[in-house]
């Protein structure tokens, strides 16, 4: 049975060291009050460098950042590089909610890739997971070392780091962002053997899906 991530969680919060919050299995919550207005950066940096094969190739390792999201008008999708699916929006909106701002395909980007959520519409959003997936290369997250941080509009950075690799696993459940008066987070870093179709289907999203390429 899917589990109800519109509750609020209620494990202790992780206390602010450093000018940042690293969330961790046994705090893995946060919550981002007062942010009303502003932005959400979310940014996915992972190891540029690349291993050789037995043939002495280089292999590439591309990660894409992206999320499903679900707004409270029960509209849903999915934010991401595949499919040329970069904004969404709650109905009856123009402005963008959610976007992604760049396609990094090496890793070397000293800017990694973003996702941004504006924070004018936290009471807009039921539910937006952000993930990882690697769409070239071995899935070896162990190799990749990816490290997801959020800059809220004020406040500590946030960060969550893939720390527990499963290797074989393509996708990465990274955080969970409830919405309502403020927006919650909380660590997920549950790999899943599949893409976006099985990530659906772990935390019952119900949508259909199509093959997509980039």
């Amino acid at each position: 049975m899917p589990i109800d991530y519109t509750k609020r969680p209620s494990a202790p919060e992780p206390p602010a060291a450093g000018g940042k919050v690293v969330l961790t299995k046994s705090a893995p919550t946060v919550s981002l009050t007062k942010q009303s207005s502003g932005t959400l950066r979310v940014n996915l940096n992972w190891n540029a460098r690349k291993s050789s094969s037995f043939f002495g190739k280089a292999a590439r390792l591309d990660l894409d950042l992206g999320c499903l999201y679900e707004f409270t008008d029960g509209s849903k999708g999915v934010v991401q590089a595949l499919g040329n699916a970069f904004t969404a929006s709650p109905r009856g909106v123009s402005d963008r909610a959610i976007w992604l701002d760049a396609d990094d395909r090496s890793g070397a980007s000293a800017d990694g890739e973003n996702l941004y959520v504006d924070l004018r519409f936290t009471d807009r959003i039921k539910r937006v997971l952000v993930f990882a997936f690697i769409y070239e290369g071995a899935a070896n997250w162990s190799e990749a070392q990816g490290v997801v941080t959020m800059f809220p509009a004020s406040g500590p950075q946030v960060e969550v780091r893939l720390d527990d690799p499963r290797d074989g696993a393509k996708t990465c459940a990274v955080a969970m962002l409830t919405g309502g008066v403020e927006l919650a987070v909380r660590r997920e870093v549950n790999y899943v053997n599949g893409a976006q179709r099985l990530l659906d289907e772990t935390y019952g999203w119900g949508m259909n899906w199509t093959a997509g390429r980039k």
